[in-house]
């Protein structure tokens, strides 16, 4: 086991911020309400809302750009949010020679 204590520090830094990463949870709409998606700092889909009385399913492209949308603008505020928690923790790494 030839980690310093430095590296067995940063690395329980590391995981200790993936596992709040698996709480942090960005929610995102789309048609007013009409899709609802919460998404993980992980980048995992947690749920998606559907609410019928909201969509036109004579109109079901409709429903399908709500949902682009809202995994869209969910992944993209998901990876600022993982990127602004992990950015402090990547630039100890090379000081580490991991």
């Amino acid at each position: 086991m030839g980690q310093t204590m430095d590296q067995m520090k940063m690395l329980n830094q590391l995981r200790k911020a993936q596992k709040e990463l698996k709480n942090e949870i960005v929610e995102v709409e789309a048609g007013d309400g009409a899709v609802v998606v919460q998404i993980n700092g992980e980048l995992k889909i947690k749920k998606i809302t559907i609410d019928p009385e909201r969509v036109d399913l004579d109109d079901i492209h409709e429903l399908e750009r709500w949902l682009e949308n809202c995994l869209r603008d969910g992944y993209a505020k998901a990876q600022e949010i993982a990127s602004d928690k992990m950015k402090p923790l990547m630039g100890k790494l090379g000081d580490l020679g991991l």
